[in-house]
């Protein structure tokens, strides 16, 4: 499908438009506005918004970069389109994946490092001024991002883990909506990278992609709670039973016991561990531990 006969596409123009509007819509939202729509109980991570913000905002600027490409095309800007996307997005949504973690040691440096060989290959297509340099860049930025995704994949059971452990109530909190966005990226990443000519099947696809990923990192926003007076998953495991618990919190917990233990008869069962009681005061046993000790 040629440049001028995408242009002539007065569906699909539109649609590309209310996209663009959309992303820049979601940005402001996202940037300006704290309380949530969807979920207002809930209090997400404030570096979670951002991220996903910057996706919105890599979003607006693929879209211009590709329009201008759709004006002019040729190899040169090809090459440096599809770049953009690849040195932009990658990173960005590395970010946004890892902060649904919310896990501060984990950096997002070490994906954009493993993306610099693909400068190499971006720089050698624009001075021949050649697409075939993208087939390379493909593979390797395919093995980079799988790398990535089996990294998350595990590192997000781990966190499910953690979190099983350490908090009896996990509304707000479970990590199957994770999944789901890695599974979404990754088939998105499929038909970007394994696809070399535009289809109008294939243009159409990825438009509405974009209004679905649109929408999941919207609810995965406001509807992940933030783990106040945690410090994630690498840092709690090595911590241990060292983790401080703020006052409020044990003062909390004096008011849980009372509420489920001694209303309820529950000192009574005499093979009750301390996981238990934690499940059954929605707290986490580090804490509860040093209550006790307290």
């Amino acid at each position: 499908m040629g440049a001028q006969e995408i242009l002539q596409d007065i569906v699909f123009v539109i649609l590309y438009g209310v996209v663009m509007g959309l992303s820049v819509a979601e940005a402001f939202y996202l940037l300006l506005r704290r309380s949530n729509a969807i979920a207002p109980e809930v209090t997400p991570p404030l570096r979670l918004r951002l991220w996903a913000a910057a996706i919105m905002v890599e979003n607006v600027l693929s879209h211009v970069c590709w329009l201008w490409y759709f004006c002019h095309p040729s190899a040169c800007g090809y090459v440096l389109v599809c770049m953009q996307d690849i040195l932009l997005l990658i990173p960005i949504v590395a970010g946004f994946l890892l902060s649904m973690l919310q896990d501060r040691h984990r950096p997002v440096w070490p994906v954009v490092v493993a993306l610099a060989p693909s400068i190499v290959f971006a720089a050698l297509g624009i001075i021949r001024e050649d697409e075939v340099f993208m087939g390379w860049i493909r593979i390797y930025v395919v093995v980079i991002f799988a790398m990535l995704m089996v990294y998350l994949f595990f590192a997000v059971r781990r966190y499910g883990r953690w979190l099983r452990d350490n908090y009896a109530d996990l509304e707000n909190k479970e990590v199957w909506q994770s999944f789901l966005i890695l599974f979404v990226f990754v088939q998105l990443s499929i038909i970007y990278l394994y696809t070399s000519e535009e289809t109008r099947l294939l243009l159409y696809l990825l438009e509405y992609a974009c209004i679905i990923i649109m929408g999941l990192l919207l609810w995965r926003v406001e509807t992940l709670q933030v783990l106040s007076g945690s410090t994630g998953p690498e840092e709690g495991e090595q911590a241990g039973q060292t983790q401080k618990a703020p006052q409020a919190i044990l003062v909390d917990i004096e008011v849980l016991l009372k509420k489920h233990c001694e209303n309820k008869h529950l000192y009574l069962q005499h093979d009750l561990s301390l996981s238990q009681l934690a499940l059954a005061t929605g707290t986490n046993h580090y804490y509860l531990s040093q209550y006790f000790a307290q």
